[in-house]
């Protein structure tokens, strides 16, 4: 774990819990197949406002829903 504690992107649970396809899931938020992989797997290292937003979009939540902070290990 980072010094300063990690953010985690929930992506794929959400993903399961939704019922939907990958594939549906990157037609309804419009994005890529290979970027929504990034996200689900957790490999994303910069986030993008605007993937984000289309993401809560397409699962109906809010951003605190899709990212949690993960504080340091003391």
């Amino acid at each position: 774990m980072e010094r300063f504690g990690t953010i985690k992107i929930k992506a794929d649970a959400l993903l399961k819990a939704s019922g939907m396809s990958k594939n549906e899931l990157s037609y309804k938020a419009q994005v890529q197949r290979t970027q929504l992989n990034r996200y689900c797997s957790g490999e994303v290292t910069r986030l993008d406002t605007d993937v984000l937003a289309r993401l809560c979009t397409a699962f109906g939540c809010g951003i605190g829903d899709l990212l949690e902070f993960v504080p340091p290990e003391d």
